[in-house]
């Protein structure tokens, strides 16, 4: 009898596909945070699995009370150039591990991978 395994994730990068953060999610590292930096409506309509909202406005003042410098942070906006401004602010700001998710939720859908919907989810 074969045992199928999970292969082991790659180390985080600046920008990370979807399917890379799929396959840490379901590596069972917990030690992630997705951000979503969309509007807080846009974030309620729908959002990856998991993902907390901190709209680009709110970003830096939120993350630096709730989310530890060292802590593995993915990013996704409307736009690849939203996520890389607000992955720039972030590690402006001092976070050593942040990674933009290219492509961001219309990819993460386009793969068939888990979202949610109406679940006003705050970090």
């Amino acid at each position: 009898m074969r045992f199928g395994f999970i292969p082991v994730p790659s180390p985080l990068t600046s920008r990370s596909r979807v399917y890379e953060l799929k396959a840490r999610l379901d590596w069972g590292e917990p030690a992630l945070t997705i951000i979503d930096i969309r509007s807080r409506c846009e974030f309620n309509h729908s959002h990856i699995m998991g993902a907390i909202n901190m709209p680009m406005n709110e970003l830096v003042e939120r993350a630096l009370v709730s989310l530890e410098l060292v802590r593995d942070i993915y990013v996704y906006g409307d736009t690849d150039e939203e996520a890389a401004a607000a992955a720039a602010k972030l590690r402006s700001a001092g976070f050593l591990n942040v990674s933009e998710i290219q492509g961001g939720l219309p990819v993460w859908k386009a793969y068939g991978y888990p979202t949610e919907s109406g679940i006003a989810r705050v970090g």
